[in-house]
């Protein structure tokens, strides 16, 4: 394979000529331009050389037809990365940030063959049972709920306060978390995305999941994990535990970047602003556009090639980590003329093959509903700084927004609402949590959810 220094130029402050490494996506240059960067790496052919973190190389496949040809042939490319080369030969950090994201683990995300379609049967068959009519009541309870936190100020930061608040509460219900148990899981799981403290976040998560899963087991109820229980393929409790991590992780960070990013074109771009749609076919249109143009999870899927292949050019070696670039396959050059053609649901943002996303329905069901309750109930909103000055999170796998400041006309209130903190003191009967189960006041927004549902 063609290495980066064989080019000669690579995208402004890329430090990939001079190393002799792959072109880095973690970089501060990555995450500001990575479209000149995906430009710049299409010179290698259909998958280019990149280091996801320091000391950690792939191939990242940025062509359509090539990601397609990965993502639909199991036998050739494999998601279970125990065989992973470099990992087994110690040259890859393990301590490195994205090793959680890649390392194996038995669920359905992760795992191949007979094994994987045992359980992603468990995982689909019970998504398929969500009623559509409670998930919209619930979206809207949610939105109702957060919106109501801010609606007096004037003002929010549309990112930390409702987009990535909002799936994750609505996954608690969906999977039967009672109050304090579903406090943890949010901040679990919003510590270990946001990198913040990330092993901490991973402690409070995992005990967290071995309590859902003891207490479904005694007091089963109408929900995902109890469902997934019920499965006649018989999940052990050590299946559920990855199982459950890989639905509600694999869940809420692409909804919530999809909401945010959705946002922030409906809030800026002057083709939705002048629109003559009705609301919900302009919501759609803007979801559409994140889909095909940022997708949410914009570089993952780890492969390995079984054996050495060749990819239209491109040697790849075999159990070398190869990944789908869904935001640059989306964008291929190649599909410029073909794009007008293709069906709205072409993109590759939900995957492809054996392995794509299971819940795109009720993903983009949250999404429409989320977004339509927040900008019917504050009309006026519009973003408090130029598009030109949002700043995205860091990483390689995501295209997520840091925050996204809006302004809008305060509501008037003649009493103030219980927020998180008040209502999840209540509700927990004035008691403190245990220290061990300790959660910063921001992740008590399902106990305060909690509270505010029942008056």
């Amino acid at each position: 394979m063609q290495s980066p220094s064989d080019f000669p130029s690579p995208p402004p402050g890329c430090p990939a000529h001079n190393s002799g490494r792959g072109v880095p996506l973690y970089t501060p240059e990555f995450v500001k331009d990575p479209a000149t960067h995906y430009t710049y790496m299409r010179n290698f052919g259909p998958a280019a050389p990149v280091e996801l973190a320091p000391g950690v190389e792939a191939s990242l496949v940025t062509d359509y037809a090539a990601a397609l040809h990965v993502l639909q042939n199991p036998d050739m490319f494999v998601r279970d990365s125990r065989r992973w080369r470099a990992l087994n030969e110690g040259r890859v950090p393990l301590d490195s940030p994205v090793l959680p994201m890649m390392a194996y683990m038995p669920g359905p995300l992760l795992t191949d063959g007979a094994q994987h379609l045992r359980l992603r049967q468990a995982a689909t068959d019970s998504l398929a049972r969500i009623d559509t009519h409670r998930l919209t009541r619930m979206v809207e309870r949610t939105a109702t709920y957060l919106i109501s936190q801010f609606s007096g100020r004037g003002k929010v930061d549309l990112v930390g306060e409702y987009a990535q608040v909002l799936p994750l509460l609505v996954f608690n219900d969906l999977f039967g978390c009672p109050g304090e148990l579903g406090d943890r899981m949010v901040f679990g799981i919003s510590g270990i995305f946001d990198g913040v403290d990330a092993a901490k976040a991973n402690e409070v998560l995992q005990e967290a999941l071995i309590e859902l899963v003891m207490l479904k087991r005694s007091q089963p109820g109408d929900d995902i994990t109890s469902w997934l229980m019920q499965h006649p393929v018989k999940l052990t409790d050590e299946e559920m535990i990855p199982q459950i991590l890989q639905l509600i992780g694999g869940g809420t960070e692409p909804l919530s970047n999809l909401i945010s990013n959705a946002l922030r074109v409906l809030l800026s771009d002057d083709k939705y602003a002048d629109g003559e749609q009705s609301g919900s076919l302009l919501v759609e249109d803007a979801i559409n556009d994140i889909l095909w143009n940022s997708a949410p999870i914009a570089n993952w899927a780890t492969h390995f090639p079984v054996q050495d292949v060749d990819l239209s050019g491109v040697k790849l070696d075999a159990w070398d980590p190869v990944l789908i670039s869904f935001a640059a396959a989306n964008t291929d050059p190649n599909l410029s003329m073909g794009r007008q053609t293709l069906s709205k649901r072409a993109h590759l943002a939900w995957g492809a093959g054996p392995h794509a996303c299971p819940a795109k329905d009720p993903a983009l069901l949250i999404s429409v509903q989320a977004i339509e309750k927040l900008l019917n109930g504050l009309p006026d909103i519009e973003l408090a700084v130029s598009p030109d000055d949002l700043v995205y999170r860091p990483g390689p796998f995501h295209r997520a927004l840091s925050s996204l400041p809006a302004r809008f006309t305060p509501e008037r209130r003649t009493q103030p609402r219980p927020g998180p903190t008040a209502s999840a003191a209540r509700a927990a009967g004035g008691r403190p949590a245990p220290d061990t189960h300790a959660v910063p006041q921001k992740g008590k927004f399902w106990s305060g959810f909690l509270a505010w549902w029942k008056g």
